[in-house]
């Protein structure tokens, strides 16, 4: 942190992504209230790198908030934080291998606190909200952002509520209530879960912290990408696949890179984007074969695969773009390939990855066969959680013997 109560923060305003104009960034905002859609944080990158150079952000404690400049919150005593950021980037030439890959590397987010890249996002998004006076905050949530909000609400003094699925994952719900915050389970999907959120948070002088309804999620996701150029010496991979729900993740890691380059600190090269969705749930895939700017709301979703029954997304537009700028693309794989990809990753590299990341794995054998990924390519694979909170997916048939 700063060694003053000040953290450096170069944020000047908030801009919508959609219709350009600019709002305040010193008041709790939501989406854009002359159009609805989603809100950037802008800095001033010329200010930000009078303090920000690659060498003080490398002396600096290891974290997320060495990102300081980059980041809104403006006084360091409203930082939250569990230690989160700073994942690893594994070198997996085992697993790589199996597809034939030269130089596949995961970045393992199940390292964070509460167990996946939730909590970059929500030690943002919570940090801020504190900052500007929220008391309450809520979500809808699949699963990992509830547990992750419940634990910083919990650190940082807020009431949390939490509305999620009736069948999200055990451990998910679990570890939400622990943590102390109202956990109530719905009937339906995350959609309807957001629709019981609006609802109690105007009833109640809630903060919404959905999903790129506030803008300082993807603030804290962001540092994914800027982590991914400095683990990679001020370069970007060729390709990146991610595993895509909501998308709070692709928009972060594609608004990293363009602040870099701004900086002058990596060039215009950009990776190829690529998502993956499953064939119960994939609005994002279904809307770029079509050649679509929205995706049109999946009805009846159907998939185990928790963090990607996100039937429809706020951000839709804003992956679409950049997928296709990015000269990426969009695919769908089983429940049961990515439930593989699971065991996969473990046994070949040690690695216990979400479904999440199983189903990115399950996407890359696909696209490397096709020969859309060449094999000689630098590819991130981007495991977003644990498998550890997946147990109910697992199942095993193990010996039993006496005692010699």
């Amino acid at each position: 942190m700063a060694t003053s109560s000040g953290t450096g923060s170069a944020l000047t305003h908030l801009q919508c992504t959609a219709c350009g104009r600019e709002h305040d960034a010193d008041r709790l905002q939501t989406l854009c209230p002359d159009c609805g859609k989603v809100l950037f944080a802008r800095y001033d990158l010329g200010r930000a790198a009078r303090t920000l150079t690659r060498e003080a952000v490398a002396a600096r404690p290891r974290g997320m908030w060495r990102w300081r400049e980059l980041l809104p919150v403006r006084d360091a005593e409203n930082i939250v934080s569990l230690g989160e950021g700073d994942s690893p980037l594994l070198p997996a030439p085992r697993l790589g291998a199996l597809a034939g890959l030269k130089r596949l590397l995961v970045k393992d987010e199940g390292t964070n606190p509460t167990g996946s890249f939730k909590a970059r996002g929500i030690s943002a998004a919570v940090s801020r909200a504190r900052e500007l006076g929220a008391r309450d905050v809520a979500l809808p949530t699949a699963g990992n952002a509830g547990g992750a909000l419940a634990a910083y609400a919990a650190r940082a003094g807020l009431g949390a509520h939490v509305y999620m699925p009736v069948d999200a994952p055990e451990l998910n719900r679990k570890e939400s209530s622990v943590y102390g915050a109202e956990v109530v389970l719905v009937r339906g999907l995350i959609n309807d879960c957001g629709a019981w959120v609006r609802r109690r948070a105007s009833e109640h002088g809630w903060f919404d912290l959905s999903t790129l309804k506030e803008p300082y999620r993807a603030e804290g996701k962001k540092t994914m990408g800027l982590e991914l150029a400095e683990q990679l010496g001020w370069e970007v991979p060729d390709v990146i696949v991610y595993p895509t729900g909501g998308g709070t993740g692709l928009v972060g890691i594609w608004k990293a890179l363009e602040e870099l380059e701004q900086l002058g600190w990596i060039g215009a090269r950009r990776p190829r984007m690529i998502a993956v969705q499953t064939e119960g749930c994939a609005p994002i895939v279904q809307a770029f074969r079509q050649g679509l700017d929205h995706a049109p709301a999946v009805h009846g979703a159907r998939t185990a695969i928790s963090g990607l029954r996100v039937p429809a997304a706020v951000a839709d537009f804003l992956m679409l773009a950049l997928i296709r700028r990015s000269g990426g693309t969009a695919l769908t794989v089983t429940d049961e390939e990515a439930l593989a990809g699971m065991r996969e990753i473990a046994s070949t590299e040690g690695v216990f990855a979400a479904p999440e990341g199983g189903a990115v794995w399950a996407g890359i054998k696909k696209l490397v066969a096709a020969g859309t990924i060449d094999r000689d390519e630098r590819v991130v694979l981007m495991n977003t959680g644990t498998g550890l909170k997946y147990g109910e997916l697992v199942s095993v048939d193990l010996p039993v013997v006496d005692r010699l």
